[in-house]
């Protein structure tokens, strides 16, 4: 397995480069690379690498989920929930009624196994989707309206939406009474238990970060452990209620943020660099899912049947989008950012023909070809139209975050230490602010952003600003806050 894990490394990282140096995404890449070294193709993989690929490509989708909790700030879910709760769950109707509509004559099967393909092809697929949202909110695209955000969480609510309609279909199938009212009752239900399972640890992590003043490394850890623990306990609980885990996943993100801003802040660039294995990981893994002899078999018919229940998934998403603020081209932008497909097809596509339906082969086919055609071209017109259409203004808050990662500066609450004098000071105040900078053009100004941090020395005083306190600015143009300062930890 360790060969494996260097093949994934090194192609990896090498097809994320040339990827990008062609101004394509390099998830794309790394899709193509796990197809040609998965078993499908060259046969490069180890067995026992395959056998856990399942658990390694969960741990990676929690890290960017993580990260997608870590960046929701309440006001911006405010302004786009209506919206968000519309996307979980229309554009997969639509696209489920375009593939009953066409499979039947296109690829000779019956009206329910059409719609157990539709609801297999109607699943959005957070993998491709959510890291790409989280690079343009980073760098604070399309943050006014909140677009990313607004797909992130219709995104992660549409695949529980989708895998419930897959298990109605596929009972109705088996010939058992379902109870269909029962089943769609599971959709909320495992929303609600989902958030919550997610809110109470992340309320009990809030409290212990904020009295142990631990290493982020270490905090880091100990939210990863804690959300693997949640996707565990999902399917420990499944026979009994459903629970959608990772949607607590991003509760426990969202809660810290919401309750310690600096804290959420210090793990989540922690998460930032561990993205970079776990990213490798995903996408060469689920690319080593793939197996295009299956997918060839699928041929034109399937081609056909995938682009109609597209169009129908576009105009499902448009139709969500009525009476929002979005002009005409974000609204494009969110129809493409629907489009591609991978992470719930490469788990659910053989599930049918293990169940013995009868068009198994074929649903599994399509459910390849699907992934094969939509992650790459999804992927990359995301990336196109992202950067042509996301608003991105010139003082945008995250010039700030950037910044503040570059230089390395603490937060407010940490404990920094003089390397000139040995003296304990404590982090009470910061504030953003843009300086004139002689010979600058790029902004408009010609100023730059800067992080004025105030100390307060311990002991000082009664409390926090009363006794001895400073202020030192930190800009590109500044000493360093490292040449300094050290900052103390716990633990």
């Amino acid at each position: 397995m360790a060969v494996s894990l260097a093949i994934i490394v090194i192609l990896g990282l090498a097809a994320d480069y040339l990827f990008r140096r062609i101004k394509l995404p390099g998830l794309v890449g790394m899709l193509l690379v796990g197809i040609l070294v998965g078993p499908y193709v060259l046969g490069l993989m180890r067995p026992e690498m395959m056998q856990v690929s399942a658990d390694f490509r969960k741990i990676a989708l929690i890290v960017i989920l993580l990260r997608a909790g870590f960046e929701l700030h309440r006001d911006t879910l405010n302004r786009v929930g209506r919206a968000a709760l519309t996307m979980s769950a229309v554009p997969a109707v639509f696209e489920i009624l375009g593939v009953m509509w066409v499979a039947p004559k296109w690829l000779g099967i019956t009206l329910l196994e059409a719609a157990i393909l539709g609801s297999i092809l109607a699943a959005v697929s957070p993998a491709v989707v959510v890291p790409l949202m989280i690079d343009f909110m980073d760098r604070g695209r399309g943050s006014k309206k909140g677009i990313p955000t607004l797909i992130l969480g219709a995104s992660s609510v549409d695949d529980v939406f989708v895998i419930v309609l897959f298990s109605i279909f596929m009972g109705m199938y088996g010939g058992g009474k379902v109870n269909i009212w029962a089943k769609l009752a599971e959709i909320p239900i495992s929303i609600v238990l989902g958030i919550l399972v997610g809110v109470v640890p992340g309320y009990f992590l809030y409290k212990l970060f904020t009295r142990y003043d631990w290493r982020p490394p270490k905090r880091t850890l100990v939210v990863l452990g804690v959300s693997i623990f949640l996707t565990w306990l999902e399917t420990a609980v499944e026979h009994w209620v459903p629970v959608a885990s990772l949607l607590g996943v991003m509760a426990i993100g969202f809660v810290i943020l919401e309750k310690a801003e600096p804290i959420a802040h210090l793990i989540s660039q922690k998460l930032k660099k561990l993205w970079v294995f776990a990213e490798l990981l995903l996408f060469v893994l689920v690319g080593a899912q793939v197996n295009i002899h299956v997918a060839w078999k699928a041929g034109l018919a399937g081609t056909a049947v995938i682009a109609v229940g597209l169009v129908f998934r576009s105009i499902g998403t448009w139709v969500s989008l009525l009476g929002t603020p979005l002009n005409w081209k974000e609204k494009l932008f969110c129809v493409v950012a629907y489009i591609p497909k991978a992470t719930v097809q490469a788990a659910i596509g053989a599930v049918p023909l293990a169940a013995g339906v009868a068009s198994g082969e074929v649903i599994l086919a399509v459910a390849v070809l699907s992934i094969l055609l939509t992650a790459p071209i999804g992927a990359i017109g995301i990336m196109v139209l992202g950067e042509r259409i996301l608003d991105h203004g010139e003082k945008s808050p995250y010039t700030f975050k950037s910044l503040r990662e570059k230089l390395q500066l603490p937060r407010v609450g940490e404990r920094v230490r003089s390397k000139r004098h040995g003296t304990v000071w404590k982090i009470i105040e910061e504030r953003e602010t843009w300086i004139p900078a002689p010979g600058v053009t790029s902004t408009p100004n010609g100023s730059i952003p800067a992080i004025l941090i105030r100390y307060w020395k311990e002991g000082s005083g009664t409390g926090p600003g009363t006794g001895k306190t400073m202020t030192y600015r930190y800009s590109q143009l500044d000493p360093s806050f490292h040449d300094h300062w050290e900052v103390l930890y716990d633990w």
